[in-house]
Formats: structure tokens, sequence, C-alpha cells
């Protein structure tokens, strides 16, 4: 059942609070899982105590400290590990009791599988969060959502998922053959769907398993940290990058051709987060370019894998 062993990492970065709130359903769902699973928590040089926490509280959590890289630690981290499968975890996150076995069973019955996402939902249980995540392109933007129209009837169905973010299960030797999540999206958003897109190009699959559930407390660490509009700023520019350092052929310039009129739109409205995201963006071209010449984007059929991909998941 996806090996012998699995294990859970953690990922936090001053959230003392947020680890308090979490970790208790984290290393309940580890106890019960099938096969041994150990907690540790990979640290990104948090200075609010987290660390002294984890030693008082928590002695049997293993703690792994990382400069800070975003979910980029989480790369440096699997590198090390011997484990065929690992969760990661948002610190922002809790598990429901027995999560951790379905996630598992998917790589077992799905060989192709990179990654599986269980079905997440607000801490209150009342809102569906996701991971059964769909893609389209609007106004020249790739847009990856889970709560699209009619999702309702679909949040109890396993199906293929284009991305999962604040929690999946991973496929360690995948995950690393693909370099893990792109650091050109530090300090974060989009690394996921960047990860799924990556995946996909290179034969494998995302899969939605609604047996195993877990909830999450939204921005609940990006929230304090950037605010609302920077969470937003951080998303427009790294949906750019996205777009440059993956995408090839009328799908590119389709996005090509759309950003002067989205740059026209968000000066005269006065709302000038889309210049600046455009502004930051550009500043990463050179490592767009080295990110692309290492994908060999538009090489070996790269653009029907790619239509293929936005085809299969499109809503």
């Amino acid at each position: 059942m996806g090996g012998n062993s699995t294990r859970i990492l953690v990922l936090n970065y001053n959230g003392r609070e947020l680890l308090g709130e979490c970790l208790p359903s984290v290393v309940e769902a580890a106890r019960r899982s099938p096969v041994p699973c150990r907690v540790t928590v990979v640290d990104n040089g948090s200075t609010d105590g987290s660390l002294e926490t984890l030693a008082r509280d928590w002695p049997g959590v293993g703690v792994e400290v990382e400069p800070n890289r975003g979910l980029a630690s989480f790369n440096v981290a699997l590198a090390r590990m011997a484990e065929p499968v690992v969760l990661l975890l948002n610190n922002d996150v809790k598990l429901a009791p027995d999560a951790v076995g379905p996630l598992l069973e998917t790589f077992d019955r799905h060989p192709d599988a990179l990654f599986a996402a269980p079905a997440c939902w607000t801490f209150d249980g009342l809102e569906y969060e996701g991971m059964r995540t769909r893609v389209r392109t609007r106004f020249g933007l790739v847009q990856g959502l889970c709560r699209v129209p009619g999702h309702e009837a679909w949040v109890d169905r396993p199906d293929l998922t284009a991305s999962a973010g604040p929690v999946l299960a991973v496929d360690r030797s995948k995950f690393l053959a693909l370099g893990g999540y792109h650091p050109i999206y530090f300090p974060g958003r989009i690394e996921d769907l960047d990860l799924g897109f990556r995946g996909w190009m290179a034969g494998w699959r995302g899969y939605y398993v609604p047996e195993s559930v877990a909830y999450h407390k939204g921005f609940g660490s990006f929230g304090p940290a950037f605010g609302r509009a920077g969470c937003d700023l951080l998303a427009a520019r790294n949906t750019l990058l996205f777009a440059w350092k993956n995408l090839c052929g009328p799908r590119l310039a389709a996005h090509l051709a759309w950003l002067p009129a989205r740059l026209a739109f968000a000066l005269a409205s006065r709302r000038p987060g889309f210049a600046l995201a455009l502004i930051e963006a550009l500043g990463r071209l050179g490592e767009v370019r080295r990110a692309r010449q290492a994908l060999a984007v538009g090489r070996d059929g790269w653009t029907v894998r790619q239509e293929a991909f936005f085809q299969r998941f499109h809503f």
C-alpha cells in the first residue's frame, strides 16, 4: 500500500499557532495510517518560537530546518528521504483520522500517479475547497479552480485533477524526477498547477480521492504575511510566469495578445496590481528562459500534450 512506510511532512514558517491547532489531527492520522507513518515539520527558518514549541509540546514529531524556499523546501527534504510516498501539508491543514490510507492506495491502483489529493473542506467542514481542480484560460490567463459551476455534483466522485495545493501525497521518485516545486514562484502561489502540468507532460497523473478528507484554513499563512492585495499580486505574477515558462503555440500567442488590453484596463481602472505583477514577472525573464530550455518547451509533441491537458480539465 504505497510502500511499507510513509511520512507526513508539514511545511512551516512562523506558524506556531497553526501548528498547535493542526498537529493533533495530523499526528492522529499518522497513528491510524495502515503502514508506519512518521510526522516531520519542515521549518523554513521560523522566528516566532515554532521550534521551541515543537520541542516542548511535540517531542515525537521530527523537525528539519531549511532556509526559506517556500514550497521548494519540500524538494530538499524529499531528496533525503526513502519513503516511496510522502504526504505534503501546509501548516494550516487538518487531516481526518483515516485520511492517509485512501491516498496511499491510489499509488497501488494507478502506476502513473504523480500525486493523490483528498477532498478538502474549510475548518468548519461547511464549505468545499477542492482538490478536484479544473482549468480554463480567461482573457489570456490560465486559471485553476475547484469550485466550478456544478462542482457540488462531483465532490464525492473520484477523478483526475489538474493540481492540488495545501495537501497532497506524492510519489517521491516522480516528484524528484520533475525537480519538485519550481523555485521561480517563490514565495508562493501557482506552484501546484505548475507541478501538475509538468507531471501531465511527463505522462503522469494527479488523482482526486474523496475517500480521504482534509480541512484547510485558507490563507492561514499567506494572509497574515502578505494581505489580500499581496496575495493577489503574487497570484497574478506567478500566473504570468506559468504561461511564459510552460506554454507554446497558439495558446501562448493568445496569452501574449491579451496582455496589452489587460494592462490598459488595469491602468484605466486605477487598479495597478496587474501592472505591478507584470513588472515583477518581466524581472524574471532570465529564469523563464532557462526553465523553458530545461523543459524543452515546444519540442517532441509538446503542443499536442499541452492541449490535451487543457481539454481534459476544461470547465
